[in-house]
C-alpha cells in the first residue's frame, strides 16, 4: 500500500464529472490512504454523501455546522492533510480558488491547507478555453498548486474537445508520483535572498528598483517542497506572494540590512542563492526632514554599497554553494561572466532585459545558466515556477 499513512482530502465540485470521484476515493483507499471528502451544494447533486462515506469510512463534510450544530472547522481540515486533492473542479470553483471567495467549506479548507494542493478540471470546452479561466489556471499554478490536465474527448454537452476530467487511474498515478517523488534537498539548509532593497534619502523619499521578489520566492517554494530547509532574506514586495509554511523568512528593508542577516545565517548554510536586487549606491547623508521643493536644482550624493555577493565570494567554503543573478540589458553574456567569475559564483543565472516576458514584473522568466567551466546552458521562455525548477535541478547536479 503505496499511501499507507498519508492522509488525503478529495474535494468534489458540482459537475458531471463527480460521478468518477468514488472511482478515485475507491483507488486511494485501496492504497492504504486515509481520505476525508468534502462536497459542495451542487456536488451533491451528482453524488451522495452515503457513497463516499461507505468508500471511505471517513464523514462526509459538506456545511459548515452539522444537524446537531457541531462546527467542521476548515482549519483541522486543512492543516490535517498531506494532500488536497479537487477532482473535478468546475470554473466557478476555479476561479473562487483563484481570486481567495471562500463561500464554501470547500474552500474555506483550501484556503486553510497547508500542504500542496491538486486540481482537476472538468467543464465545457468553450468554458475550459476562455480567457478568464486559462488566467485563473494560471493563477493557480503560480501559486504552487499542480494543474491536472483535462483531456479531450467527448463530453456531457454533446461536443468534442478538451475540458474532459482526466480519468481516475491518471489522477490517481499523479498522487501516487507526489508521494513517492524524492525529496532531493532534505538537510540541506539553503539561504536565499529576493525582492528589491530600499535606500532611504529622507522620511517620504527613497532609491529603489522595480524587483517584486517572484523569481526568489518561486525558488524559496521549489526547494522547501523539495525538502530543503529555507531561510530567505526578503526586501519589501509590493504584494504578498504566497510562500510554502516550511520557509523562514526574514523582512529587511535596506541593503546594510540584507548583508547583516545575509552575515548572519551564512555560516550555517551549504547553498546561498542571491536573486534579491540589492541597491548598488545609498544615499551619502539621510536627511530626518523632508526636502521642500525649492524649484532649482538638487544634487544628491551617493556612495555605493556592501557588496553582499563579493563578501561571501571571499569567505565560502569548499563545501558551501554560491548562486547569482546578473539582470543585463547589454552584453548579456559577457557581463555574466566576469559576474561569475569576480563574485566566486558556482553559477550565474542570466536574463536579459531585451527579452520579451523576461525581468522584473513579470510572471514568465527566459534564462540561461552559465557555469564555472564557462559552460552554458540556454531555457525557453517559461512560468518563473517552472524556471525555479529548472534551477533546483542544476544545483542538485552541482551538490
Amino acid at each position: 500500500m503505496k499511501l499507507k499513512g498519508k492522509n488525503i482530502i478529495l474535494g468534489i465540485t458540482g459537475s458531471i464529472a463527480a460521478y468518477k470521484s468514488p472511482l478515485i476515493l475507491r483507488q486511494l483507499v485501496k492504497e492504504g490512504a486515509c481520505v476525508k471528502v468534502v462536497l459542495t451544494k451542487y456536488a451533491k447533486e451528482f453524488v451522495t454523501p452515503l457513497t463516499l462515506s461507505t468508500l471511505s469510512q471517513n464523514e462526509v463534510f459538506s456545511e459548515f455546522f452539522t444537524e446537531q450544530k457541531n462546527w467542521n472547522s476548515h482549519v483541522e481540515l486543512g492543516t490535517w492533510a498531506d494532500l488536497f486533492i479537487v477532482a473535478p473542479a468546475t470554473a466557478n470553483t476555479i476561479a473562487k480558488m483563484a481570486n481567495g471567495i471562500c463561500d464554501n467549506l470547500l474552500l474555506t479548507t483550501y484556503l486553510s491547507a497547508r500542504c500542496k494542493t491538486m486540481i482537476a478540471p472538468a467543464m465545457d470546452l468553450d468554458m475550459y478555453a476562455h480567457p478568464t479561466t486559462k488566467n485563473n489556471l494560471t493563477i493557480l499554478k503560480q501559486f504552487g498548486n499542480i494543474i491536472i490536465e483535462p483531456e479531450t474527448g467527448q463530453l456531457a454537452s454533446g461536443l468534442e474537445g478538451k475540458g474532459r476530467m482526466a480519468e481516475p487511474e491518471k489522477i490517481v498515478e499523479k498522487i501516487l508520483n507526489f508521494f513517492s517523488e524524492k525529496k532531493n534537498f532534505e538537510s540541506k539548509k539553503i539561504l536565499i535572498t529576493a525582492g528589491p532593497t530600499i535606500e532611504e534619502i529622507d522620511p517620504v523619499r527613497y532609491i529603489s528598483n522595480y524587483s517584486t521578489g517572484k523569481m526568489g520566492y518561486s525558488i524559496a517554494n521549489c526547494l522547501a517542497e523539495q525538502g530543503a530547509d529555507v531561510t530567505l532574506i526578503s526586501g519589501k514586495v509590493n504584494s504578498e506572494l504566497n510562500l510554502n509554511s516550511q520557509i523562514t523568512k526574514i523582512n529587511v528593508t535596506s541593503a546594510n540590512e540584507m548583508f547583516e542577516q545575509v552575515k548572519k545565517h551564512f555560516n550555517k548554510t551549504n547553498v546561498a542563492i542571491l536573486a534579491a536586487a540589492v541597491a548598488d549606491f545609498t544615499p551619502k547623508f539621510k536627511l530626518i526632514q523632508k526636502i521642500k521643493n525649492k524649484k532649482s536644482d538638487f544634487s544628491l550624493e551617493l556612495k555605493p554599497t556592501v557588496d553582499i555577493a563579493e563578501y561571501l565570494g571571499k569567505i565560502k567554503n569548499e563545501n558551501q554553494i554560491l548562486i547569482g543573478f546578473a539582470l543585463e540589458t547589454n552584453n548579456e553574456i559577457e557581463n555574466a561572466k566576469q559576474k561569475l567569475k569576480a563574485k566566486n559564483f558556482d553559477f550565474i543565472v542570466l536574463n536579459s532585459l531585451k527579452e520579451k516576458g523576461a525581468g522584473f514584473g513579470t510572471e514568465t522568466n527566459k534564462i540561461s545558466i552559465i557555469f564555472k567551466n564557462n559552460k552554458m546552458r540556454k531555457f525557453e521562455l517559461k512560468q518563473k515556477t517552472d524556471v525555479a525548477k529548472d534551477i533546483s535541478d542544476e544545483l542538485y547536479k552541482i551538490l
